[in-house]
């Protein structure tokens, strides 16, 4: 009889990519996925986990996450945000540069229990000396077009391969020297992707690119983030409540729309009006980072809650943050799916009745009756111990995000109690 490391029993196995929602046993053994059977003798097994009444994945991937912690002023703990919440692949979005990468690969890749990827950005500074940017003392990481390095960034990618699955770009007026740099920026940006053959994602908001040229110019395959966001540049006209439709071409053209949701970029009105007029996201991230890890993001879990209380299907959300993330970064042969074989990349949740108020960006509230909460995870066949926000909803960040309120152009009629 073969000795399995670990048998998961009784629950209910979701595999979009493989088409399988059913109630079924999965074995690991030396760090991959065995069997996937209707019932397996607990016998073979050196130990199992009973996940009966709850939702058995592929391992969570979070497209956009912000973990070079120690180096750039977002960077959070990636085990503790990523993997303790079910995340086994996180994709760092952005945080280093071609300058600063080789300490992202030594320092931080090689030292997380999660996969780490990253989209490279196009400053070659990457996130390493400003947070947010914006006034005379603080530039962004576009501020000077020189740091906007296409020759090195691609260079860099090419050495690298093996973490890098894009380039990243944020387009923000304050960002760029008031917007002087952002149109060569993306540019460069689109060159740069263009020549590598690899993903553009692009952080859109507050900027003076148009929608026509962003997501306009973007091509098929890149990856639109903070969808769902309410300020100036939002899919959203605020003089109708409709979606651009420049945004709906984009989409024809195989564009991807990420959620992104960050401390500034996921809106309930402008997520309410999108998803009521079709416009689903391609994919569901969280944009983690030192400002969003306690609230109003949270983690990935919370913010698929987010995505079930407005009406996506357990199952749509499940392949929003498996198999569609991991095509998204062209990784499809390695990760999203529970096939036999495949590393034992896994996730278990619950998805339990509540009643709670949770927030947006700008502290609108919504009143869920579900929250989708890590029971589990396995990474390589390895488990790992499952985190806890320190408080959720969190007063204290509610507070915090409130006056952002009055910068948006699309939101509730009335402001946040």
């Amino acid at each position: 009889m073969i000795e399995h490391d670990w048998v998961i029993h009784g629950g209910r196995v979701i595999d979009p990519a493989n088409n399988i929602d059913d109630q079924l046993d999965l074995g690991i053994k030396e760090g991959r996925i065995s069997f996937l059977a209707k019932s397996a003798k607990l016998s073979c097994a050196k130990r199992s986990f009973d996940a009966r009444g709850k939702v058995v994945v592929p391992g969570l991937i979070d497209l956009h996450f912000h973990g070079y912690e120690h180096a750039t002023p977002l960077g959070v703990p990636v085990d503790h945000y990523c993997l303790g919440r079910g995340v086994t692949t996180a994709v760092d979005a952005g945080s280093s540069g071609c300058s600063t990468f080789p300490g992202f690969r030594f320092f931080l890749s090689q030292a997380c229990q999660t996969r780490l990827l990253a989209f490279l950005n196009i400053s070659s500074a990457g996130l390493a000396f400003a947070l947010l940017g914006g006034d005379s003392t603080t530039p962004g990481e576009l501020g000077l077009i020189g740091l906007v390095d296409l020759k090195n960034c691609v260079e860099c990618i090419e050495s690298n391969r093996d973490l890098i699955v894009g380039v990243k770009i944020r387009l923000s007026k304050s960002l760029a020297d008031n917007g002087k740099n952002e149109a060569e920026s993306y540019q460069r940006a689109l060159e740069a992707a263009r020549a590598v053959n690899l993903p553009l994602m692009v952080h859109h908001t507050l900027s003076t690119i148009p929608l026509e040229d962003c997501p306009g110019k973007m091509d098929q395959g890149d990856i639109y983030t903070h969808t769902y966001h309410g300020y100036h540049s939002t899919i959203v006209q605020a003089s109708n409540r409709q979606l651009d439709p420049v945004v709906w071409a984009a989409r024809q053209k195989g564009i991807l729309f990420d959620v992104g949701h960050g401390q500034g970029s996921f809106n309930w009105t402008v997520a309410e009006l999108s998803l009521n007029q079709g416009f689903k996201p391609s994919t569901i991230s969280t944009d983690l980072h030192s400002g969003t890890c306690e609230g109003p993001a949270y983690d990935l879990p919370m913010v698929m809650t987010k995505f079930l209380h407005l009406g996506l299907s357990l199952t749509e959300i499940i392949n929003l943050t498996t198999n569609e993330p991991a095509r998204a970064i062209g990784w499809e042969d390695r990760l999203g799916t529970l096939g036999i074989g495949r590393e034992a990349d896994i996730t278990v949740l619950s998805v339990d009745d509540i009643a709670m108020d949770l927030e947006d960006c700008h502290s609108q509230k919504r009143s869920i009756e579900q929250k989708i909460t890590p029971c589990a995870v396995w990474r390589q066949g390895e488990s790992a111990k499952i985190t806890s926000p320190l408080c959720c909803p969190n007063p204290s960040t509610i507070e915090r995000q409130r006056n952002s309120w009055e910068q948006a152009e699309v939101k509730d009629l009335q402001p946040p109690r």
